[in-house]
């Protein structure tokens, strides 16, 4: 049962012992458990640095063990901290490409440097994104967070889109989960699926993309500031980041006609699993919810559901039984 908070059998079964029969000494839990006392004596130091033990403050008495209550707190700490630590690297690992775009950061508005050209101005955005697309001969790969899409934004891509998926171009399309939940996002990805292209959805997405003939790309100079415009490069270095990222995004996301609200064989849907890493993390409501892409009041309301599933009364509950069930 604590393995998943990181007790081998070992110092599991010393643990219930000692909780069973505080008395005892190391030849006596040797010798209830099956187990040589050199193994016994290893488990007790693992459950010491695990503070599960402690010193005795009685006379002749060396170890006493610690309550689960206080003693598993503990241990959520350490698993809260070190899952933090997973996600910041995660963010760092995500954010490598968002960096390499941002050293372009000094280009003039609309001046070609080295391979890359900065775009300031929805028009000039427009403008090249119709260049591209109208010289597609192989491939078109994009991934667009943010939950639904402005009607702006698919009505402007819905021409270029459909030329190039009947002159035989492949597009594959990743968008938010939350994306499932608005009409004319939904609508336009369906429409994508029909006309051949391929589309799926995941609960977290990295920023914005598009990489055209796997050899030029269109990012955001700063996803948190489209002020600042966006890039377009065929700088090998950094267009090979953005398709080993692409693919990675695609591989766990979701097919559109596949039902992404699915359990996973530990019976959490990826959607559900994200939001708990998201909050765990430290994140907000509000981040979370900027993340996922979806409103402060859906996440609360999906939380209050991720909470009955799991008979918990508060967050701190629901975030200890979510870890029990390997959810985290």
């Amino acid at each position: 049962m604590l393995g998943a908070w990181g007790l081998g059998i070992d110092e599991e079964s010393v643990y219930q012992e000692m909780l069973v029969s505080p008395a005892g000494g190391v030849e006596e839990l040797a010798a209830h458990l099956g187990m040589t006392e050199a193994r016994v004596r290893d488990a007790l130091d693992q459950l010491v640095d695990l503070d599960l033990l402690a010193p005795s403050q009685d006379a002749g008495k060396g170890l006493r063990v610690v309550s689960p209550d206080v003693g598993l707190e503990v241990m959520i700490r350490r698993q809260e901290e070190e899952l933090a630590r997973r996600q910041e690297e995660l963010a760092r690992c995500k954010a490598a490409v968002a960096r390499a775009v941002a050293a372009y950061a000094r280009l003039r508005p609309n001046t070609e440097t080295e391979q890359s050209e900065r775009l300031v101005g929805l028009d000039a955005i427009q403008t090249w994104l119709e260049a591209l697309t109208r010289g597609l001969s192989d491939e078109l790969m994009s991934i667009m967070p943010g939950g639904a899409q402005s009607q702006r934004s698919l009505d402007a891509s819905r021409p270029l889109d459909e030329a190039a998926l009947r002159r035989g171009v492949h597009i594959r399309a990743v968008y938010q989960d939350s994306a499932r939940k608005d009409g004319p996002t939904l609508a336009y990805a369906q429409w994508t699926a029909e006309l051949g292209g391929l589309v799926r959805t995941s609960p977290v997405l990295p920023p914005r993309m598009v990489v055209f003939n796997h050899r030029t790309a269109l990012v955001p100079i700063d996803p948190e500031n489209s002020k600042l415009g966006a890039l377009c490069t065929s700088s090998p270095g950094i267009v090979a980041s953005l398709l080993s990222l692409f693919e990675q995004t695609w591989e766990t996301a979701v097919p559109l006609g596949a039902d992404y609200r699915q359990p996973s064989e530990d019976g959490i849907s990826s959607s559900d699993r994200e939001l708990l890493r998201l909050l765990a993390s430290g994140l907000t409501d509000e981040g979370a919810g900027k993340r996922l892409g979806i409103s402060v009041r859906t996440l609360r309301r999906q939380m209050a559901g991720l909470m009955e599933r799991l008979n918990a009364t508060s967050r701190f509950e629901a975030g200890l039984k979510a870890a029990r069930c390997d959810w985290l």
